[in-house]
């Protein structure tokens, strides 16, 4: 490919990544499968980048790409059979007057998102992003009204998961 689409791309890439360490988080629970992940999702967007249009935003193609990569590896090898959590592999800096509440309720959300399904990850996480639900309905191929009431059967279930 010539230099400029691969400048471009890079610098797309870079300028968007925490997307995809984002859809990598949520579809992963240990560093290496993050890796990996993250890696192939920036194999899929290279691959398809000469065929993004434009018609839609680069960091909204990017969100297409990057959780139907995930999906798709998600449905063929089910990575979320027993692995290492991530908790084991940070390393943290804690102040004497460090306060983790907020770090703490994440963990709770990622552990309750992780019992959704892929599909019904991908529209939280896309909701968590402060997408609106056209966005949202664009990036994962579904109608708007779709998205809507998938939405709310998914807050109905959090919240069953949340507080039993």
């Amino acid at each position: 490919m010539n230099k400029e689409l691969e400048h471009s791309f890079v610098e797309l890439l870079e300028k968007h990544q925490n997307i995809v360490h984002k859809v990598c988080r949520l579809y992963t629970n240990n560093y290496d499968a993050h890796n990996d992940l993250f890696q192939e999702i920036t194999i899929q967007l290279w691959k398809a980048y000469p065929k993004f249009r434009g018609d839609a935003k680069f960091s909204t193609w990017m969100y297409r790409v990057g959780l139907n990569t995930a999906i798709t590896l998600y449905r063929k090898s089910k990575r979320s059979i027993k692995t290492q959590d991530f908790e084991g592999v940070e390393f943290k800096i804690k102040a004497e007057d460090y306060d983790d509440t907020e770090e703490q309720q994440l963990k709770v959300l990622y552990k309750a998102v992780h019992q959704l399904n892929d599909i019904e990850k991908a529209l939280v996480f896309l909701y968590l992003e402060d997408k609106d639900y056209r966005e949202i309905s664009e990036t994962l191929g579904i109608s708007e009204v779709n998205a809507r009431v998938k939405m709310n059967r998914i807050k109905t279930k959090l919240r069953t998961i949340l507080n039993p």
